[in-house]
């Protein structure tokens, strides 16, 4: 009950930026306790022990933006109210990714093997999906937006089952993001120390920037993406448990929540972009 306590959704959107620390803070509790009770499965408790954490938050959130819905607001300015609650879910994730990171770049890597045991697996996975440039570059941004658009069905469905159950979806990406992070700068800062040592604090902080730089220019409006499609099905699924799809005001639900989908899919063709034609130009 202490944690989840914590925040209401007035502040957090009000503050959207405390909740980065809010996501830091989580994800280090649940890493601690899942590497003391649940050693040998630690790698899916702790994702369990953060969504355990959050969830009360986000689904008090959704109710919250559910209830705008009811109000008399044009869409235009519904998007409006709508983007404070997505700005505080990003910040949320940002924050856990940052944090998963830092965990497997400062662990000893024993314990990182066991922590990260899962996400390394999937990482795997997909980079043996698609090998760069080995194909037509059109056939990989396909590959690549189609197999998000998955993933956004399957947060869509998740949340109109669950509330916001698509917090689970989106906190297992935040620590598979971190733990690729967390091994490209883990490698990096050990080629740095092996030809420059460890004095050269420039270059530390050079490879770490450039590692959580790698994952972001794609993967910031890919994440929005699923916390927009897990904003609308939430909307969809509070509006049923509260019976509001009696009242002639669910038409403007499925409207508002039709017009989140429509952007969850354009702001993945923008990430698909990114990933395919914009990354390789840097890394």
């Amino acid at each position: 009950m202490v944690v989840e306590s914590l925040e209401n959704p007035e502040n957090a959107e009000k503050n959207p930026k405390h909740m980065f620390l809010f996501g830091v803070l989580y994800t280090s509790i649940a890493i601690l306790i899942s590497l003391w009770v649940f050693p040998e499965q630690a790698s899916l408790v702790m994702i369990f022990l953060t969504v355990m954490g959050i969830f009360p938050l986000f689904y008090k959130t959704i109710k919250y933006e559910e209830s705008k819905d009811m109000q008399d607001y044009e869409e235009r300015l519904l998007l409006k109210e709508h983007s404070r609650a997505l700005s505080f879910f990003m910040y949320f994730f940002i924050g856990s990714t940052i944090s998963y990171a830092l965990w497997y770049v400062f662990l000893p890597s024993n314990i990182v093997q066991s922590l990260f045991s899962t996400q390394v697996t999937t990482i795997l996975q997909i980079n043996g999906g698609v090998t760069g440039f080995s194909v037509q570059v059109f056939e990989v941004f396909g590959k690549i937006f189609f197999n998000n658009v998955r993933v956004l069905i399957f947060c869509l469905i998740f949340a109109f089952l669950y509330g916001f159950g698509a917090i689970f979806v989106l906190t297992w990406n935040a620590s598979v993001i971190g733990a690729a992070i967390g091994n490209f700068i883990r490698t990096n800062l050990s080629n740095v120390s092996s030809f420059f040592g460890v004095q050269s604090v420039f270059l530390y902080f050079k490879t770490i920037s450039i590692g959580m730089l790698k994952y972001s220019i794609h993967g910031i409006p890919e994440i929005l993406a699923y916390f927009v499609a897990g904003l609308a099905g939430g909307i969809i699924s509070v509006a049923i448990i509260k019976h509001d799809f009696r009242t002639k005001n669910f038409e403007k639900i499925i409207l508002d929540s039709s017009d989140l989908i429509i952007i969850s899919v354009l702001l993945l063709l923008v990430a698909a972009a990114l990933e395919v034609f914009v990354t390789p130009l840097f890394f």
